[in-house]
């Protein structure tokens, strides 16, 4: 009769799967942004409470430019190509901290931080907070916004409990989820 030990075979498989993304997410990040250079396309989708609720072309560009520390970052939205097109650059400020920067070159520069092979940056604009990533998983992209307005729907600690001080915890609501699985144009 054989006799399968699932515990130390989903063990084994699991530290297997752990070492494998470890590996992959650390040479991820002291490659980038070289590994992820290309043209990428897909479909964005946006979703909302009520599901999803606008599906579109999407394209990011991340290509070198003439200097060492700059690249370029053009996303372009829709089949309009020049109405949708943002022609933004990714700066490197401190590559060994995971300290870059998009530039919108309209006075607009926004810091963006790798970590852990993702890149992030978050902002507030016109009383809405949003989160942005991007992240190469494969041969793909993966290119996410979460947005809501910065007005918190709710505050709860703010009091003492069994004698320790709990700080105000202020939550933020989520409106818009906007994601897009972007492959490598040929």
């Amino acid at each position: 009769m054989l006799f399968i030990n699932y515990n130390k075979l989903y063990g084994s498989l699991l530290f297997l799967l752990t070492f494998y993304l470890l590996s992959h997410v650390t040479s991820n990040a002291q490659t980038f942004p070289q590994n992820w250079l290309g043209k990428w396309s897909g479909t964005l989708e946006i979703h909302t409470a009520e599901g999803l609720s606008q599906s579109l072309p999407m394209q990011l560009h991340l290509l070198p430019t003439d200097s060492t520390h700059r690249y370029t970052w053009t996303i372009i939205y829709g089949t309009d190509t020049v109405a949708g097109k943002r022609a933004y650059e990714l700066v490197t400020l401190d590559a060994a901290k995971g300290w870059y920067a998009v530039d919108e070159k309209n006075t607009i520069v926004m810091e963006a931080y790798l970590l852990g092979g993702k890149l992030f940056n978050r902002f507030e604009v016109m009383g809405n907070l949003l989160l942005c990533t991007t992240e190469r998983v494969g041969d793909h992209l993966i290119f996410e916004i979460i947005s809501g307005k910065l007005e918190p729907v709710s505050t709860t600690g703010n009091q003492k409990f069994k004698g320790e001080d709990i700080p105000p915890v202020r939550a933020y609501p989520v409106a818009v989820r906007q994601v897009a699985v972007l492959k490598k144009q040929l």
